[in-house]
């Protein structure tokens, strides 16, 4: 009979693929419904363009900038698409043995590059937009930010900003009805509407207002619109992190 016998300095053998790899694997998840991810919002965008857009050709706007917010509705994606990336994708990848954070971390990648995406398309709208007279009809869809900034940075780094806050609450609700279900939702909900009720009634009360309007309106354009937003996303993505990591399944 032989013995095979191996060395206590043999190397050790390989392991499967982590780290970069493993998180860019779980990335994937998301871009499976790449319809979702790419298609709806560019529908989204298209559908809403061309209502306005044929709305103020009917107006005449005598030389008047007509600002519309129909760029909202693709927050509304953003938000739709990620409660339902942590309702239903986040089942789905434990079942396939992702780990709760391999998932968040990817989700978090995702929503980083797709907001840097989102934003650049936006911006380079916005500039033809600009360069158009406003599409020919004097129209403002894609440019809302030229209504507090000329410098095509702030608008393009607000944009990223708005987008991944957006994005962080819409998975931080998420995550909040994958632990607690419905009636964990209502109660965060309620508790976040009267958090909110409270503080105006607070700042009421110790007659603040004029102190805080004069802060955004005295306060640097970048800290307003980039500094506070992504303060408030970074939060955001911590909470979620801290609630999914018990979150069941």
């Amino acid at each position: 009979m032989t013995v095979a016998i191996v060395s206590p300095t043999a190397a050790p053998q390989r392991r499967s693929p982590v780290g970069l790899q493993r998180l860019m694997a779980v990335c994937r998840l998301h871009a499976v419904s790449w319809p979702l991810l790419l298609v709806a919002p560019a529908a989204i965008l298209a559908v809403t363009f061309a209502i306005n857009l044929t709305i103020f050709a009917l107006i005449d706007s005598e030389g008047e900038i007509h600002g519309t917010g129909a760029v909202l509705a693709l927050y509304g994606f953003v938000v739709a698409f990620y409660t339902q990336a942590m309702t239903q994708t986040y089942p789905f990848a434990l079942g396939l043995s992702v780990t709760r954070r391999q998932f968040f971390a990817a989700t978090t990648v995702v929503a980083v590059l797709q907001s840097i995406a989102f934003a650049t398309v936006l911006q380079a709208l916005s500039v033809i937009e600009a360069a158009t007279g406003g599409w020919g009809v004097d129209m403002r869809m894609f440019g809302v930010l030229r209504y507090v900034t000329d410098s095509a940075v702030l608008q393009s780094v607000t944009l990223f900003a708005s987008l991944l806050l957006t994005t962080a609450i819409a998975m931080l609700l998420g995550a909040v009805y994958q632990r607690w279900r419905t009636p964990g939702f209502l109660i965060a909900g309620i508790g976040t509407i009267g958090l909110l009720g409270l503080t105006a009634v607070v700042v009421t009360w110790a007659r603040w207002w004029p102190a805080i309007g004069s802060w955004f309106v005295d306060a640097p354009r970048w800290l307003v619109f980039v500094g506070v937003p992504l303060a408030a996303a970074v939060a955001a993505i911590a909470a979620t992190w801290s609630v999914l990591r018990r979150a069941t399944t």
